[in-house]
Order: C-alpha cells, then structure tokens, then sequence
C-alpha cells in the first residue's frame, strides 16, 4: 500500500548565543529595542512534519510519496529524501520564493529567540486538480491551511481512502466548523498533550466529541508513551521505546507518525502500529536531528521485539 504524506517542508536554522539575551536588554531603552548577538554556530537541519513523516517512511522502506511545497532552494534537500526512497515527483518546486525556514536562537540559560518563514508554504495546493494517485491507499494528512486542509480531508472522504490527520498549531485558525470538516471520517488523529487540549479549547468540545468524529485518537506523551483512545473500546496504554542517551528533542513526532503509518499499512492494529512508532521515534531522539538516524531493518526488529517482549509475527 502506497502512502501519501502532505504537510510542510521546512529547514531549520539553528544557532548558540554563548551569552545571556537578558544581559542585552536595557531597561531604558525598551521602547526601541534592536538587538544584535554573535552567536557560536550555525546548524542547518533538514525538517517540517511532512518531510520528517516521509523520511521515517523511507526509513523504514516504505517509498512514500511526498506532496506539498518548497523553494528554489529544494535542490540539496530533494536529494537526501529520494536517498532514502522518498518520492518527491508531486512537491511544487517555487521559482521565486524560498523553502520555508524556522530560525533559532538559544541562549546559556535555553531562552530562545524564534522565527518563522512560510516561503513557498505559500504556493502549497497538493494535490492538485489532478487529486491523488490512483495507486495510494493511505494519506497523512500535516498541519496546512485550513482550506487546504478541508479539502484535502474531503477528498480522501471522496474517494473512500483512509488517512490520519495531524492539525498541530491549526487548532486556533480551524475553529469548530474547520475541525468538524477535517476530522470527521478520519481514520485516526494524533496529536500530543498540549495539541489536544488546544483541539478540545478551540473547537469548544469534550473528547467525547471528536471520538464521535474519528476512529482513534492517538496522544503522544513524550517519555510516558502513547495514549490511544475509542469511542466505544477501552482506551490503550503503549509505554515508550528506551532511548539509550538524553533526547535531542528533534524529530521524535514525525518519526512516530511514520513508524504508526508504516505498521497499519502493513495491516498491524493500533497497539502494534505504535510500538513502531515508540521505536522509530527512539531513534531519531537519539540522533541530532529529525532526519539523521539510520538502522538496518534487523536492527529494528531486533530492538522491537526487546522493547516490547513481541513474539508475534510483526507483519514486516
């Protein structure tokens, strides 16, 4: 079963101020505030949640086809995703505008100065008048506008094509009638802990009320696992995956997507589907940044079967 993955690409600018931004502010002068740091280094990473979601499919070899928009910067980038057997033939290539960019700036004490460029965001409109491939069997559907986002759950209703959703930092912008539009008839949702209380505040409803929408709400809890909840089953517990160093804190959510959407095309229930996902998101905790991790698929097994005393046949 093909997967189509939608949401941004982005790449991440990320720096260290060895100082303190506070030592820079001078009370006298906050009225005109203009403040220049020398940072330490500069890391560009590679990220946005659709091309963290297809990398981790790619991964785990499952040759995912990546639809969305991105600069004329996409060169270098493009290529490292079809490295690992992402399909990147539907991503809208800009002519004039660049791929969005998340800058950051952190301080000694972890204080952060953030920004954020929606570049060719802006020209997002997969898939297209075209729809979707007629060989994809299964969507995920990543944080974009809201119209884009309506229609592209519509037309997976359409055509009768199964999809997970995930409206992170949309909530507000979505509204009631925009997450009644996307949710209603999807498969699954899966948001973290502070996603889903932003879900139930914006949209002015109890839990029970998007359960009535979707087929399982999936909540990530960081180190306290996942959390999957029903409308007429018992919810499900699944711990995380041991991580063998502190997090890097990038990555591991687009990896849990990936490794949920890989096991339930192959078939797997949802508990199994998100021990895959525990694990693949271990290792790209482990790693610096969203899309460096790597493994060989014995390793991956091997480490599944450790974390989860799994006897059963995985499906692979």
């Amino acid at each position: 079963m093909r997967i189509a993955v939608t949401g941004p690409i982005v790449i991440d600018n990320l720096m260290t101020f060895p100082g303190r931004f506070t030592s820079q502010l001078l009370p006298t002068q906050l009225q005109h505030l203009s403040l220049s740091f020398l940072v330490d280094d500069l890391e560009v990473r590679y990220g946005g949640v659709a091309a963290n979601v297809a990398f981790g499919l790619g991964r785990l070899g499952r040759a995912p086809l990546l639809l969305g928009a991105a600069g004329r910067d996409f060169g270098e980038y493009r290529a490292r995703l079809e490295e690992v057997g992402v399909d990147t033939s539907r991503v809208r290539v800009s002519a004039g505008l660049a791929t969005a960019r998340y800058t950051r700036t952190t301080d000694a004490d972890d204080n952060r100065i953030v920004s954020y460029h929606s570049g060719a965001l802006a020209e997002d409109d997969a898939p297209g008048p075209e729809g979707w491939p007629e060989d994809v069997g299964l969507v995920f559907l990543g944080p974009a506008e809201p119209e884009l986002l309506v229609a592209r759950a519509a037309e997976c209703r359409r055509r009768g094509l199964p999809y997970l959703v995930d409206v992170a930092g949309r909530t507000e912008q979505l509204g009631r009638a925009g997450a009644d539009a996307v949710l209603t008839g999807a498969t699954h949702l899966v948001t973290n802990r502070r996603e889903r209380a932003a879900l139930l505040e914006h949209a002015g409803w109890a839990a029970t009320d998007v359960l009535s929408r979707v087929g399982s709400w999936i909540t990530t809890l960081g180190p306290e696992g996942v959390w999957i909840d029903y409308a007429a089953s018992p919810s499900v517990a699944v711990p995380a995956a041991p991580i063998s160093r502190l997090p890097d804190g990038a990555g591991g959510g687009g990896a849990f997507r990936a490794g949920f959407l890989a096991a339930k095309a192959d078939g797997l229930d949802d508990e199994q589907a998100a021990r895959t996902g525990c694990v693949l998101a271990a290792y790209a905790l482990e790693s610096a940044g969203s899309q460096e991790y790597r493994f060989t698929r014995p390793a991956f097994d091997a480490r599944l079967d450790d974390a989860y005393a799994v006897t059963a046949d995985t499906g692979w």
